[in-house]
């Protein structure tokens, strides 16, 4: 019963390795039990507990050499036990069988098999000892979910081995039970025996009864769509950065020589030199589909991903090339993974994935010197079918055919009039191209901004006022927005253009646009003038209403992911054996895992807290002063509000407020405004009926900063402790005790608040987290 859980859940993993892993748990849980069955009750848990160590020790390390992670089996069993629960449930479909998502299938299922087999094998109890795998087996049906096909013959399977296992006698010796009519009289007999088979009779009539109420129910939700469980697990996320990176194109071309990457590149289908196809090769950083007339952003939901990724069937008609690159970064930041399109296998890191958009992350954030493997499947369209080509439409493709509003007037009028002599839609891509590159000009020094005023300003703000020059981010931006007035489909893409081997520098950077077409898939364009092509001016061509110059910056949207509560599962009541102690038995095995468990998290709490006291209390006081403010990006990292390391402190210091506002501001729920509301109408009421006295009391009031009590006290002034950092900074050696212990105060009850604003069960992660342990400063 407990292996028909493996074949359950290895639906969704890609392989047979899962199931085969679940498979060994069961066999081995119960043959410990079987063997240990004639020793002392309270010595199988430990025994069986051993063997689960061993079985799940050989068990990672076969995983972990099957999807080919380094580290030793300390590393991976640390790193499978701290995420093995978010990993397996934000893990995309097919899950590769890694060590940190076959941990919790193969502890569950050998816990399951030495509970039931004890309480089956040793107390008799062969239907309770039923529990445990069927619990267990129902479990698995939830983690599924509506990832595969029902689980049918699993489960018939699964009741047809539980009949069979009431069916078979116990084996045990002993006498037969006695006839419980021998010695009565004949009438006696006869009624004593009417009355066995009627109560008989009346409860073959109950089951069939019952079987008959609920089977239609039963089968009546066979065909509905289970819950999933994964939409309960927030999935990887990233910073503002990685969400919009189409604002670092203006930073790196101002930097052109900044080393980003080290490329190696196979490509054994590419054409030869001087071929159609050449030998470049893009290599994309991210996709970004969505526009809010403000920002462009990825918009991904990112899934936990193995080596494999999920393959897409190829355009008709399209020439798919294999690209293997070797990558290894150098001053690249943030969370996104360059890759050529599309990524197929990744080997050396381990990734999230969007299939949506093709764009990878490394949840742990990029580090000089990573080196890792991509194979992709670049696809090129049969170009001899783009003339003809149409575009889709409807529900499918809205995301990329969304124009949100605050169009500028000129913007619009471009845009239909090129649309207007060009009715295909491949006509008007191309015109919309031929358009930018022969009247705008490319140059390094231009300012960073792509909302609708600096797309207006870029496109028809004059010459010698900046206007008509910008770096590819506008270029790409403009392209996709007057595609969408045109009514096709596009998307902008950040990447980095490559000879396929060598360094990858900030200047070889860019964005450029991509139109979907029906049957071809999404086509890239270039709408940046040739280098020796002198720009004409856009006056020519078009004359809209000037407009004065933007801002040169636009502010950054911030993404809040939502917190979704995990279910609970309830205990199960433990029962007696007729002299021989269940409970002894089930919770000798969970109370040694319990005290391992317990002495890992107080080691956890102990270094934790070693490590603050050295940070406020140790060394001289700027040392203190940065302890104090490692303190508080830790806490900040800890709350999913994680700092990058181009921001100033005081920067830092006004982010770390508005964490702390929007945690406590969370957890306001409605009855504590209720609350506010009745205290404000009984001080309205003592007050009196005079409105003059009403708004003195209500001044005054404001006036004093009274705070609700569901909110919390004002939070502590970060600003004073960045003021600290930066007198540190520029002045080593000056700082004071005094100082290292107001800053050890302020980082105090600044962690301490925004601890508390936290969800209860938050809290009490918030002490066991090892991510400051190995944080690097």
């Amino acid at each position: 019963m407990v292996a028909l859980t493996g074949v359950v859940l290895g639906r969704v993993y890609a392989g047979g390795l899962l199931t085969r892993l679940v498979v060994g748990a069961a066999v081995g849980s119960v043959l410990v039990s079987v063997a240990a069955r004639r020793l002392p009750s309270w010595l199988v848990a430990p025994l069986s507990v051993v063997g689960l160590a061993g079985f799940t020790a050989w068990s990672l390390r076969v995983s972990a050499d099957a999807a080919g992670l380094p580290g030793s089996l300390v590393e991976v069993a640390a790193d499978a036990a701290r995420n093995g629960i978010p990993r397996l449930l934000t893990a995309m479909i097919p899950v590769e069988p890694t060590p940190d998502t076959v941990l919790v299938p193969l502890v569950a299922a050998w816990l399951a098999g030495l509970a039931g087999a004890e309480v089956a094998l040793r107390a008799g109890r062969v239907l309770l000892g039923y529990l445990p795998p069927a619990l267990l087996y129902a479990g698995a049906v939830y983690v599924v979910g509506p990832n595969a096909d029902p689980a049918v013959w699993p489960t018939v399977a699964f009741a047809a081995v539980a009949a069979l296992g009431l069916a078979v006698p116990s084996g045990r010796p002993g006498p037969s039970a006695p006839d419980p009519t021998v010695g009565l009289a004949p009438g006696v007999r006869a009624a004593v025996r009417v009355r066995l088979a009627a109560t008989a009779a009346t409860g073959l009539v109950v089951v069939v009864g019952l079987a008959a109420v609920v089977g239609p129910v039963v089968a009546g939700r066979v065909d509905e769509r289970p819950v999933d469980p994964r939409r309960y697990v927030e999935p990887p996320q990233v910073e503002s950065l990685d969400e919009n990176p189409l604002i670092r194109i203006s930073g790196w071309a101002l930097n052109p020589q900044q080393k980003l990457l080290d490329v190696a590149t196979e490509r054994p289908d590419a054409p030869a030199e001087g071929e159609a196809g050449g030998r470049s090769v893009r290599i994309r950083l991210a996709v970004l589909s969505d526009y809010d007339g403000v920002t462009w952003r990825v918009g991904a939901t990112y899934r936990n991903a193995g080596r494999i990724l999920p393959a897409a069937q190829p355009a008709p008609g399209a020439t798919v090339e294999t690209v293997r690159q070797e990558i290894t970064v150098a001053d690249l930041s943030g969370r996104l993974l360059p890759a050529a399109a599309t990524p197929r296998e990744v080997g050396g890191a381990r990734v999230a994935y969007d299939p949506l958009t093709g764009t990878l992350i490394r949840p742990e954030g990029l580090t000089p010197g990573l080196r890792y493997t991509v194979t992709s499947a670049a696809e090129r369209p049969d170009n001899n079918l783009l003339a003809t080509a149409d575009v889709p439409a409807g529900e499918e493709v809205a995301r990329v055919l969304r124009v949100a509003d605050g169009v500028p007037d000129p913007v619009r009028r471009l845009a239909a009039q090129l649309a207007e002599d060009n009715g295909a839609p491949y006509a008007r891509a191309a015109a919309i191209e031929q358009f930018l590159a022969e009247h705008y000009r490319v140059v390094a020094d231009a300012p960073s901004g792509h909302a609708y005023p600096n797309l207006n300003f870029f496109l028809f703000g004059p010459r010698n006022g900046g206007g008509q020059r910008g770096t590819s981010e506008q270029f790409a931006a403009a392209f996709a927005v007057l595609g969408r007035l045109s009514g096709l489909p596009t998307r902008v893409v950040v990447g980095f253009s490559s000879d396929g081997n060598g360094p990858v520098r900030a200047a070889d950077a860019f964005a450029w646009p991509e139109v979907l077409f029906s049957g071809l898939g999404w086509v890239a364009f270039d709408p940046l003038p040739r280098p020796d092509d002198e720009p004409r001016p856009v006056e020519e061509d078009f004359r809209p209403v000037p407009e004065d110059p933007p801002p040169s910056e636009v502010p950054e949207p911030t993404l809040e992911p939502t917190e979704a509560p995990s279910p609970k599962a309830g205990p199960v009541r433990p029962v007696d054996s007729g002299g021989l102690s269940t409970a002894v038995l089930v919770g000798g095995g969970a109370g040694g895992l319990l005290l391992v468990v317990g002495a890992v998290l107080a080691a956890l709490v102990g270094m934790r807290r070693a490590r603050s006291r050295a940070r406020l209390s140790t060394g001289d006081p700027g040392q203190r002063i940065a302890g104090a403010w490692r303190e508080v990006t830790d806490a900040l990292r800890l709350a999913g509000r994680p700092v990058g390391g181009d921001l100033a402190a005081s920067e830092v210091a006004e982010r770390a407020r508005a964490a702390l506002a929007e945690a406590r501001a969370t957890r306001t729920d409605r009855s504590d405004r209720e609350a506010g509301k009745e205290r404000d109408a009984l001080a309205d009421r003592a007050a009196g009926a005079d409105r003059e006295a009403l708004a003195v009391t209500r001044t005054a009031r404001a006036t004093a900063g009274a705070v609700d009590p569901a909110v919390g006290a004002v939070p502590p002034d970060l600003a004073e402790l960045a003021g600290l950092l930066n007198r540190l900074a520029f002045a080593p050696g000056a700082a004071a005790n005094e100082q290292a212990d107001r800053a050890a105060a302020l980082a105090g009850e600044y962690v301490a608040a925004l601890r508390a604003a936290r969800p209860w069960w938050r809290r009490l992660l918030w002490s066991i987290h090892p991510g400051p342990l190995r944080w690097r400063p």
